[in-house]
C-alpha cells in the first residue's frame, strides 16, 4: 500500500506539472486553503465524504481535499459476486481509522479477520460498522463471528426493523452491524443490525424529502397485507395504501386486489414526515368512472344493479364500479312503511331500479326500484284519467248560443 501511495503521489506532482499550472499565480487564499487541507487532523472514528480517484487491485484512494489522500480496502467496495460496486468519480463516506506510514487508512465498516480486530475496540468507541458472519441462531438472538475468532451477540430485537417470519434467514448470511457494548476485551460483544438499517433508511428519507410530493406518481413494492389496507416499501420508505384507496369499487378483501412483493403505480395522498406517515392511492391513478357518468346514465333509464350496503335511511346499489345510487327508504317496502332496508333488501341482492336524479358534480344518484315506478306511474294516470272523467258544466253548443241569441231580438 506504501508503494501504491507514494506512485500515486508522484502521478499527482506530475500532472499538476505538465497542467501548466503555476503556483505563483494562485491566490493567498487557495494556498491557505490547500495547505489546511493537506494537513487536515483526523480523530479515529471521524466520518469522512470523500471522492474516488484512483482504483487499484487491492486499494481505493479517495480524495480529502487539496492534495490530501486517503485509502480504503478494495474489498470493502465489492459485492458477492466480487465485482466492484463503485467507480473513479463517485463519492463514498468512510470513518476514519488510523495514520500508517504517512498514509491515512479509511474503512466503510470493520471487516473480518485479525486486521479487523485491532480496530475493534475503536470502533465500538466511534460507531464505526463492523462485518459479520451470521453462523447459528440461539436462544433470544444470533452467534455472530466478528474479526477473527471473535464472537457477538445479536438479539432478535436488533437484527432489522421488521421482525421476519424465519428466523433461520439470516444464518449464513454477512451482514454488517453496529456495536452496542463491548467488554471483558472484546469476550462480551452486543450487536444491533438495526441500527444499520434505521441509519440506511434516514438517509433514504432525506433524499426523499427533497423529491417526493404529494400529488405526484411514484412506483413502489408491496411489502405487507393488511385488513384496513396495504404497506406499500419506496426504497426502504414505506407508506400505507388505505382500504378506501385501493380501487373505485368496495373493496372487503385487500388480499384479493393486491399481493406482497407486486409491483405498481400509486399516487401520494400526503406526506406527514414528522409523524412518520406517507399514505397513497391506487385509485387516484385510474380514471374517475363519475367524470362520464352522464354519458352513461340518464334520468328515467333502468339498469340492474347490486345492493351494496344498507343503510338505516335507504339502500347503496352498485352500478358499476365506482358507481353506487341510493334508494330511500321512503322508497321501499312497496306502500308499506318499513323501519329498515333489510326488511325487504339484502346485501349482494340483484335488483332492477330506475334513475330518478343524478348529481354529478356531489357524486349521487338517486334510484327507484322498478315496482315503486311503475306503482308511481300507474298512480299518476289514475290520478289523470280521474280528473278528466268528471261532469262539468257546459254552454251549449254554438248553435244553441246563436239561437239564444235570436230570442232575445224578437222580444
Amino acid at each position: 500500500m506504501e508503494k501504491e501511495g507514494v506512485e500515486r503521489r508522484e502521478k499527482m506532482e506530475k500532472d499538476n506539472a505538465n497542467s501548466g499550472t503555476n503556483t505563483e499565480e494562485q491566490s493567498f487564499e487557495e494556498l491557505l486553503e490547500e495547505s489546511l487541507a493537506g494537513n487536515r487532523r483526523f480523530k479515529p472514528g471521524q466520518k469522512v465524504k470523500a471522492e474516488i480517484v484512483n482504483i487499484t487491485s487491492d486499494w481505493i484512494f479517495i480524495d480529502l481535499g487539496g492534495k490530501s489522500e486517503g485509502t480504503l480496502a478494495r474489498s470493502e467496495m465489492v459485492d458477492e459476486k466480487g465485482e466492484l460496486t463503485v467507480h473513479e468519480g463517485d463519492s463514498v463516506e468512510t470513518f476514519f481509522l488510523s495514520a500508517r506510514n504517512n498514509e491515512l487508512l479509511f474503512t466503510t465498516k470493520i471487516e473480518t479477520g485479525e486486521a479487523g480486530r485491532t480496530y475493534l475496540e475503536e470502533a465500538w468507541q466511534n460507531g464505526i460498522p463492523v462485518e459479520g458472519l451470521v453462523e447459528k441462531e440461539i436462544k433470544g438472538g444470533y452467534d455472530v463471528k466478528i474479526a477473527g475468532n471473535l464472537r457477538g451477540f445479536c438479539p432478535h430485537s436488533q437484527m432489522g426493523i421488521r421482525r421476519r417470519d424465519d428466523e433461520n434467514e439470516y444464518v449464513g448470511k454477512r451482514l454488517t452491524f453496529k456495536i452496542l457494548e463491548y467488554g471483558e476485551e472484546g469476550r462480551n460483544i452486543i450487536l444491533s443490525q438495526r441500527a444499520i438499517q434505521e441509519e440506511e433508511l434516514r438517509k433514504k428519507r432525506e433524499v426523499l424529502k427533497e423529491t417526493l410530493q404529494e400529488g405526484m406518481r411514484v412506483k413502489g413494492i408491496i411489502a405487507s397485507i393488511q385488513k384496513f389496507g396495504a404497506f406499500l416499501d419506496i426504497d426502504g420508505v414505506q407508506g400505507l395504501i388505505p382500504i378506501s384507496e385501493i380501487s373505485w369499487e368496495q373493496v372487503v378483501d385487500t388480499g384479493e386486489i393486491l399481493t406482497v412483493g407486486q409491483e405498481l403505480e400509486v399516487a401520494i395522498l400526503k406526506l406527514d414526515w414528522e409523524n412518520d406517515r406517507i399514505s397513497f392511492s391506487i385509485k387516484q391513478t385510474l380514471p374517475d368512472p363519475w367524470e362520464q357518468v352522464d354519458e352513461k346514465y340518464s334520468v328515467g333509464s333502468r339498469y340492474t344493479g347490486k345492493v351494496s350496503r344498507l343503510m338505516k335511511f335507504g339502500a347503496f346499489v352498485t352500478l358499476e364500479g365506482g358507481i353506487d345510487g341510493l334508494i330511500h327508504i321512503s322508497r321501499l317496502g312497496e306502500g308499506k312503511k318499513i323501519s329498515h332496508p333489510g326488511e325487504v333488501l339484502e346485501t349482494g341482492q340483484d335488483i332492477e331500479v330506475q334513475v330518478e336524479s343524478i348529481d354529478k358534480e356531489q357524486k349521487r344518484i338517486s334510484l327507484l326500484t322498478t315496482d315503486y315506478a311503475d306503482a308511481k306511474k300507474a298512480e299518476e294516470k289514475d290520478d289523470y284519467r280521474g280528473y278528466m272523467g268528471k261532469p262539468g258544466t257546459s254552454m251549449g253548443t254554438l248553435g244553441d248560443l246563436l239561437k239564444g241569441k235570436d230570442l232575445v231580438k224578437k222580444k
